[in-house]
């Protein structure tokens, strides 16, 4: 039999930058630090690499290589930790490790979950660097962007992964926030939800769909499916940001444009509107508040949740048309969900349809309050114009052009009084990703009664509620915000098995 002739690969060497000792601290303020030390180092290392490769071509033979920063935690014993918070503690004893990117946008989160594990296990934490390599895509932000030019005879004629590492989908995945994660032998345990790469993933996809960089996203998010409603926030971020109220500073549009106290500049810049344009009415430490509209349609309210996700937000809201399935209700009436019936099909993998999606009582109650105070009806006078119950969410926009027969049955079986196409599918992202979430949708059409989305039947009472719809989304949040985070974060999202990190 004839041999065959395998061809020696060729080995390269790796160039990397002087390893850094994993180092105890006691301070969550000092260990973000060293996060912030090794983080700045190794991508810098990584962006000089390239634009030297790039321009000069030399060393194309070496591999280019640094690793993500890491906190570990080790624990000995089962710990008594106060059970009524959420977050802040390991479930068993065990070495626990999370790879860290952008630690400087990070920084007060990850300064208040550092703490919260000292605290409730006395114990240090330790940082260095892990043995999981930072991308050369990921080492780019949007303060040190890549608009290089690319040149015949550069490092362009070479393939870019044969240099340098670049991202692995394989390991770029949802499984610890899914619980579908699995402990190997001799490996650490998930500390928090979400790894590096997957987090570098996610804010390069934000600045994509929503021309803004991540650092302009607050914690309280809202999303809406309509122009009117970003109309509407610009106005009323302009004038809070005028008037110093509640500690606004800005409103950051697309295209990062930052809109500051008595900038009157609220035309049209001429800039391309992203598929998903977001707005960031800005306060102290990401305590504002931010608007994505985020068009049609279950795909894209899983889209920008996935990655809105990675930055930890407080709480988001939907806020949204939607058709009235009952014949009591009027144009312009709110609903606000209690439940949500599940036809979007977007999130069938990841949160199986049978996993019950629950009301979450601190946001349902700053919902209704909010509309209390905005309409000025309170008590039995309430239901004059809002309903709470369940909305449908479904992935055919229309879905009155076919038999309608089984899908009214299946309405009035779950007692559902509301349909749109993205509520359940952010609530079920909320609900997976331990993001507190809520619904308040107002009825723009009736197609089982007749009153059809068509122009010229909305009436007065209709463009009333509209225009407090906002409003009210606004104050519900501001209420969230007064409230503590350890109490906002509520224990129902998460699994027996919980990463200590929110």
């Amino acid at each position: 039999m004839d041999s065959i002739f395998i061809p020696k690969m060729e080995k390269k060497n790796f160039r990397k930058p002087q390893p850094l000792p994993f180092i105890p601290f006691a301070k969550a303020d000092k260990a973000v630090d060293y996060l912030i030390e090794i983080y700045d180092r190794n991508t810098e290392f990584l962006r000089s690499s390239f634009k030297k490769e790039l321009f000069d071509g030399q060393d194309l033979n070496v591999r280019i290589r640094a690793y993500y920063p890491a906190i570990r935690i080790s624990v000995s014993n089962h710990d008594m930790i106060d059970s009524r918070f959420s977050y802040g503690h390991v479930a068993e004893p065990g070495v626990y490790q999370t790879t860290i990117t952008r630690p400087k946008l990070f920084k007060s989160y990850l300064i208040d979950q550092i703490n919260q594990l000292i605290k409730n296990h006395n114990v240090e934490i330790w940082i260095g660097e892990s043995d999981s390599p930072i991308p050369i895509h990921f080492a780019f932000t949007d303060s040190s962007n890549a608009n290089i030019k690319f040149q015949e005879g550069s490092i362009t004629n070479k393939l870019l992964r044969d240099i340098f590492d670049v991202p692995d989908l394989s390991v770029t995945d949802d499984a610890i926030v899914n619980g579908t994660w699995k402990v190997k032998k001799e490996e650490s345990k998930p500390l928090a939800p979400f790894t590096a790469a997957r987090i570098d993933y996610s804010l390069q996809r934000l600045q994509h769909y929503t021309a803004t960089s991540p650092e302009h996203f607050q914690n309280y998010i809202l999303f809406t499916n309509y122009q009117f409603y970003v109309d509407e926030f610009c106005g009323m971020a302009k004038k809070l940001v005028d008037s110093g109220s509640a500690g606004y500073t800005a409103l950051v549009e697309p295209g990062n444009k930052i809109i500051t106290k008595n900038d009157n500049d609220l035309k049209d810049n001429g800039f391309k509107m992203p598929q998903m344009p977001a707005y960031h009415l800005v306060r102290e430490n990401h305590s504002g508040i931010t608007l994505v509209n985020i068009g049609v349609g279950p795909s894209n309210a899983k889209t920008i949740t996935d990655h809105i996700a990675v930055l930890r937000p407080h709480v988001w809201l939907m806020l949204g048309h939607c058709a009235g399935l009952r014949d009591s209700q009027r144009l312009g009436d709110y609903v606000l969900a209690h439940g949500y019936v599940r036809d979007d099909h977007v999130l069938d993998i990841d949160l199986p349809i049978w996993v019950p999606v629950p009301a979450l009582a601190e946001v349902q109650v700053a919902l209704e309050n909010a509309v209390e105070k905005v309409s000025g009806l309170s008590g039995w006078e309430l239901k004059h114009i809002m309903r709470t119950g369940t909305v449908v969410t479904i992935d055919n926009r229309n879905w009155e052009l076919h038999d309608q027969t089984e899908l009214v049955k299946r309405f009035s079986q779950s007692r559902a009084i509301a349909l749109d196409m993205e509520s359940g599918t952010i609530a079920a992202n909320g609900f997976r990703f331990r993001v507190p979430y809520g619904t308040l949708l107002c009825v723009s059409d009736k197609p089982l009664h007749g009153e059809l989305k068509l122009p010229g039947m909305a009436n007065d009472f209709y463009r009333t509620q509209v225009n407090k719809h906002l409003e009210i989304g606004i104050k519900a949040l501001e209420m969230l915000r007064e409230m503590p985070s350890e109490r906002l974060h509520s224990r129902k999202l998460r699994t027996f098995m919980e990463t200590a990190f929110q």
